[in-house]
């Protein structure tokens, strides 16, 4: 096995190894990567959907919340081939997620990890972005830190989604309608490195003690300091990568392609331990 680190804060290449046949010590090896860089990529996988479920509990129970399926397809194309209504609160959420975010923040649990495997790509664009939330931190000046020390959000898809200029239909997925809004502190200190990190992104706002114009620009203030170089680094993806992100401790987004070409991704993503992912208004 060969792990090479990328230039930026995060993010390493894994290979010389076969994820479909892992072992436990390579997994162990993968396991203190991960830790270290919180993004890895497996290049030209092609990993099978049960041996991509398997990564996933080697790492804890599976989030099933949304579908009630282990392995969730992420795709502009419907089971048919044809394409989905750009109209649509699926397809709204997928152009929503183009946006700096952490997946399931808006939940009871946020996710403690993704796994994201491609089946089809575009021949241009659609790759995704990662920033790392560790280095931000350490980069930010002692006033910043100070301020946003005890400070804490909400997190909400409907709240998300609106400012992208999505009216969500009724009956839509969760998130969309009127489910507890989670509280979650600004400054995540992770379960397992203990490193803190920004916890922040695009279902962040309404920080308690701010007014809205105060909330939204502090939190696009830390995330657009964020998410700048040498803390970012994208990958391009090709049929059969695969790559495994943490999210306690990174920000992600998917970049714009032609929608009129398929992308076909498979997801499986980890939900939160309750002791370290829970809202603190739980």
């Amino acid at each position: 096995m060969n792990i090479e680190p990328t230039q930026a804060t995060l993010g390493a290449t894994v290979t010389g190894v076969n994820l479909n046949s892992l072992n436990d010590d390579q997994w162990q090896a993968i396991e203190a990567a991960w830790y270290q860089y919180a993004v890895l990529v497996f290049p030209a996988q092609h990993i099978e959907e049960n041996a991509h479920i398997a990564l996933g509990e080697r790492i804890g129970p599976l989030e099933e919340l949304m579908t009630n399926r282990k392995a969730v397809p992420i795709s502009n194309r419907k089971a048919d081939g044809s394409s989905v209504d750009l109209s649509s609160d699926h397809f709204q959420i997928l152009k929503g997620n183009e946006g700096w975010h952490t997946d399931s923040t808006y939940m009871p649990l946020s996710a403690r990890a993704s796994i994201l495997a491609a089946d089809v790509v575009p021949e241009e664009g659609g790759q995704t972005e990662w920033a790392d939330m560790r280095a931000a931190f350490d980069a930010l000046d002692s006033a910043t830190r100070e301020k946003i020390a005890d400070l804490a959000a909400h997190h909400s898809l409907y709240y998300s989604q609106a400012k992208v200029g999505h009216k969500a239909s009724s009956g839509a997925s969760y998130g969309l309608s009127d489910q507890d809004v989670p509280l979650r502190p600004l400054i995540k200190v992770h379960p397992v490195t203990q490193r803190p990190a920004l916890f922040i992104g695009r279902h962040a706002h309404a920080i308690p003690g701010s007014n809205e114009e105060e909330s939204e620009s502090l939190l696009t203030q830390l995330t657009d300091f964020a998410c700048q170089p040498p803390r970012v680094f994208a990958h391009s993806w090709r049929p059969g990568d695969v790559v495994m992100w943490d999210n306690r401790c990174v920000l992600h987004r998917a970049r714009p392609y032609d929608y009129s070409q398929p992308r076909t991704m498979r997801h499986v993503r980890v939900a939160g331990d309750p002791r370290s992912e829970a809202g603190i208004n739980s």
